[in-house]
C-alpha cells in the first residue's frame, strides 16, 4: 500500500516524527539504572515502583503525545524502536506500560472527533494507566462479567480481572466492561486508587514475573460518564498494536540475551580438552552460536519497526478520507503483526534456548539466572496463540477470510 500523504491541516496534531537521538538520549541514562537492577529484581521478584517512578517523571507515558500539547510527538516506528531499548534493560517494564500506551493511542485516534486535551493533559503530567481486559472463570466467551449499573444518579462499576499488567503500578486502569445501561460493552477509565479498588500481587507465571499482572477487584466505584467509552469507537488497529508490543518485548529480550552470553562467553577461562582453542571465545564454534543469535535478534528487530511502520500508516490513513484505503491500511497492520509474531516467536525461543550451547552446566546455575531470557520469551509467546495466528493468516492468504481485529477468551458456550 502506497505512503499516506500528510498535505493536511491537522498534521501538527499529529504524532508523526520526531528527533528520536535527542528523545533518546533523555532516557538512555534511565535504562542503563533500570537494567542495573533487573537481574535481582529476577531473582527476588521484586515489581519496579521505583523503576516505573524514573519512567513516570521522565514523561514516558507522553512519548505519543503531539508536541503541540506537550509531549514528544513520536511516530509508532519511533515508539517501538525505544520501546526496544527499554525492553532490552528489563522486558517486564515494557510488558508493564502495554495497557497505558494502547489507551493513548485510543485517545490520540479520538482526538479527530473530539478534544482530548484533559488527557492529553494528564499524560503529559505523568499519568499512567494500567490493563484490565480479561477475566477468568465461568464467563463465556464474548461475554463479561464486569458490568457497570446505575443506583440513582451514579454509574458504578463491580467486577473482577485477571492479568491486570501494569495496573498495580498505574494511575488508571483501561477496564473493560459491559454496561447495563445502553447494552453495549464499553471502555471505563478507571481511577486506580479509587475506594473499592484492588489489585492482588498474585501473578505466579514462570516468567515476566514482575509485570503486576495480577488480580483486579472492583467493587461499588462511581464513575463520570465521561469516563465511560463504547468499546465500538475503540481504535481499529488496537489488536495489532497490542501484539506490536510483545514484538518489541521479545526482540529486547533476544538483544538482551545476546548481550549477556557474550560477556560470558568472554570472561570463560574454562575450556574443554576436545575444544577448538585455548580460550573459549576464539573456538569458532562458540562464535557461530553467538554469530546466529546476534543474526536472529537483529531479524526479530528489522521486523517489529515494519510492523510498527504499517502500525503508523493505520493511524494515518483516516487522513486520505477514503473508507478503502482504511480499509487496507488496517488490513496490513493486522496481518503484518500476526506474520511478526509467528517468525520473532520461534527465532527468540530458539536463540535463548541455542545459547546455552556457548557455555556449558554452569550456565545453569540460579545465580546468574540465565534461563530467564527464554522463560521471558516463552511467556510473553504464549499471550496469542501461534497456532490460531498461523491459521488466521493461512485462511487470508487462500480465502482472502476477513482478519479478527478483535476477539476475546472465555468459557465455553457448549
Amino acid at each position: 500500500m502506497s505512503q499516506i500523504n500528510l498535505n493536511n491541516p491537522i498534521e501538527e496534531e499529529l504524532s508523526n516524527d520526531a528527533d528520536y537521538a535527542k528523545v533518546a538520549d533523555r532516557f538512555r541514562p534511565i535504562f542503563d539504572k533500570i537494567a542495573i537492577g533487573t537481574l535481582d529484581r529476577e531473582k527476588g521478584r521484586r515489581l519496579p515502583y521505583e523503576e516505573i517512578g524514573w519512567l513516570k517523571v521522565a514523561g514516558f507515558g507522553a512519548l505519543r503525545i503531539p508536541a503541540k500539547f506537550g509531549g514528544d510527538g513520536f511516530s509508532l516506528p519511533q515508539l517501538f524502536r525505544l520501546l526496544i531499548e527499554l525492553a532490552k534493560a528489563d522486558s517486564n517494564i515494557v510488558q508493564a506500560l502495554r495497557g497505558h500506551f494502547a489507551f493513548v493511542e485510543d485517545r490520540l485516534n479520538a482526538q479527530r472527533f473530539t478534544s482530548q486535551d484533559v488527557w492529553f493533559d494528564r499524560f503529559v503530567k505523568g499519568d499512567l494507566f494500567g490493563n484490565g481486559w480479561t477475566e477468568i472463570g465461568s464467563a463465556k466467551v464474548g461475554e463479561l462479567d464486569t458490568r457497570v449499573t446505575k443506583r440513582g444518579d451514579s454509574l458504578l462499576v463491580n467486577g473482577q480481572k485477571y492479568y491486570s499488567t501494569g495496573s498495580i503500578f498505574a494511575d488508571w486502569v483501561d477496564l473493560l466492561a459491559h454496561d447495563e445501561t445502553t447494552q453495549q460493552d464499553v471502555i471505563v477509565a478507571l481511577p486506580r486508587h479509587a475506594e473499592g479498588v484492588e489489585i492482588l500481587d498474585d501473578w505466579d507465571g514462570f516468567g515476566q514475573k514482575t509485570t503486576g499482572s495480577g488480580t483486579l477487584k472492583i467493587k461499588n466505584v462511581e464513575i463520570p460518564a465521561d469516563h465511560i467509552i463504547p468499546f465500538e469507537h475503540r481504535f481499529k488497529y488496537q489488536t495489532a498494536f497490542y501484539q506490536t508490543f510483545h514484538l518489541a518485548t521479545l526482540t529486547g529480550i533476544a538483544q538482551s540475551a545476546v548481550s549477556t552470553f557474550t560477556e560470558e562467553v568472554q570472561k570463560r577461562n574454562r575450556t574443554f580438552s576436545h575444544g577448538n582453542a585455548d580460550l573459549v571465545r576464539h573456538d569458532p564454534q562458540i562464535l557461530q552460536v553467538i554469530g546466529k543469535a546476534s543474526a536472529q535478534s537483529y531479524a526479530a528487530q528489522s521486523i517489529t519497526i515494519q510492523v510498527a511502520n504499517t502500525l503508523q500508516q493505520a493511524y494515518l490513513a483516516p487522513l486520505s478520507d477514503s473508507e478503502i484505503v482504511d480499509i487496507e491500511a488496517n488490513n496490513e497492520a493486522e496481518l503484518a503483526s500476526s506474520q511478526g509474531q509467528v517468525v520473532i516467536a520461534d527465532l527468540v525461543l530458539e536463540l535463548t534456548s541455542t545459547l546455552f550451547n556457548a557455555l556449558s552446566a554452569s550456565a545453569s546455575t540460579t545465580n546468574k539466572q540465565l534461563d530467564r531470557f527464554w522463560r521471558n520469551a516463552r511467556v510473553v509467546s504464549s499471550h496469542n496463540p501461534l497456532v490460531y495466528k498461523e491459521k488466521v493468516i493461512g485462511d487470508w492468504e487462500v480465502n482472502r477470510t476477513p482478519l479478527p481485529f478483535s476477539w476475546q477468551i472465555g468459557a465455553s458456550k457448549n
